[in-house]
């Protein structure tokens, strides 16, 4: 019950990738024209992403996860900008809000469903702002952004700025690391400039992702050297982590439409289940704009650790928040984002579904969950 910690590698992925471990090794800025075979995998799984996207190839720049896509995303355009600012919003996974601290930054606040308050966004948008980071669905809640909006909000700002005479861009970046399994991932029709993606979430390889960067934008890099990636990750590229990152994008999205129907059928069960059998668990987020596989609920009066380690003694596996951030003792920023104080949550836990949960271990889970607050 934690797969949005971390997903299984489906057998399709890992038996695309098995050539490039062993028979496939060359490096693919090798001249030989062995090493053509490498660079022929790399470039056709560009081609994989950037179809799914709905993107060119050159757009693509493969990163090793969601969290370095996310640091290219705010690092390239602010080391760029070094003089503007950008807003984030206030339920960002940790690595948009570490690297963002770390320059002139705003949190946008979230309602407590955790939606982004629009006209708050945009007060705290100003001359001087460059980026705009909000993330398509929360790791920890499973809030879905109204992207779209979020898109046309900042198409009048901009417009506003050219009758102004104001040069600085306005560029909008988002998370999709959790979305990938789930929700339209076209760029067109989101109407985004930079978008994250992270193989380990949707059954590819951890370590492998992706940053989708709008052609004409211009960002520093991360990793200076041999210039391979556009010249924005420079070192020997990992083929079958592309590869396979690749072929689990695909397969994802292909099979989205109906995942997402068995999952919301399971999701209702869990809901109806938990409300039918105990009365004064509450849940966190909204039920209406909300990924398939999430499940938040806060249990009054009880300690979440205490209650994670004896659901893991029966073999269900839960979580306090992103697995990013277990180890610190503090609240979870998400929840405090969306009005919950720290007694609550501290009493809050996840529950996300994945592709081998049925029906019968979403009973298990309720019925593990009664005999141990009874």
């Amino acid at each position: 019950m934690d797969y949005a910690a971390a997903t299984p590698m489906a057998d399709d992925v890992l038996t695309a990738m098995q050539p490039y471990f062993s028979e496939v090794f060359y490096n693919p800025s090798a001249t030989y024209l062995a090493a053509k075979k490498s660079r022929d995998a790399l470039n056709v799984a560009r081609q994989q992403v950037a179809k799914v996207l709905g993107v060119r190839p050159v757009e693509v720049t493969f990163t090793a996860g969601g969290s370095e896509a996310n640091n290219l995303a705010i690092h390239g355009v602010m080391r760029r900008y070094p003089d503007k600012n950008l807003v984030v919003s206030a339920v960002e996974h940790e690595s948009v809000l570490a690297p963002a601290q770390l320059y002139d930054s705003k949190p946008a606040p979230v309602t407590p469903n955790g939606l982004i308050d629009l006209q708050k966004l945009e007060a705290l948008i100003d001359d001087n702002t460059v980026l705009v980071s909000v993330m398509y669905a929360n790791n920890e809640i499973g809030t879905v952004q109204p992207l779209r909006k979020i898109a046309n909000l900042l198409d009048t700002i901009r417009a506003d700025r050219r009758q102004k005479d104001n040069q600085t861009p306005l560029l909008f970046h988002t998370d999709a690391a959790q979305a990938a399994n789930y929700l339209d991932l076209h760029v067109a029709r989101l109407g985004v400039d930079l978008l994250t993606l992270n193989g380990g979430k949707i059954y590819g390889p951890k370590q492998s992702g992706a940053l989708f960067i709008k052609a004409g934008l211009k960002l520093e890099p991360l990793v200076y050297g041999g210039g391979q990636e556009h010249g924005l990750r420079s070192g020997t590229e990992n083929v079958a982590a592309a590869v396979g990152f690749a072929a689990a994008l695909e397969s994802t999205q292909v099979m989205r439409q109906d995942e997402t129907k068995r999952l919301q059928t399971l999701q209702r069960q869990f809901f109806a289940d938990v409300a039918a059998r105990l009365s004064t668990v509450e849940v966190n987020g909204t039920k209406d704009t909300r990924l398939p596989n999430n499940i938040h609920l806060t249990f009054p009066g009880q300690d979440n650790e205490r209650l994670l380690l004896q659901l893991e003694q029966v073999n269900i596996l839960a979580a306090a928040g992103s697995a990013c951030s277990a180890s610190s003792d503090e609240p979870s920023h998400v929840l405090k984002a969306i009005g919950l104080d720290d007694v609550a949550a501290r009493s809050s836990l996840r529950f996300t579904m994945g592709r081998p949960t049925s029906k019968e271990a979403v009973s298990m889970v309720v019925d593990a969950l009664v005999q141990l607050l009874a």
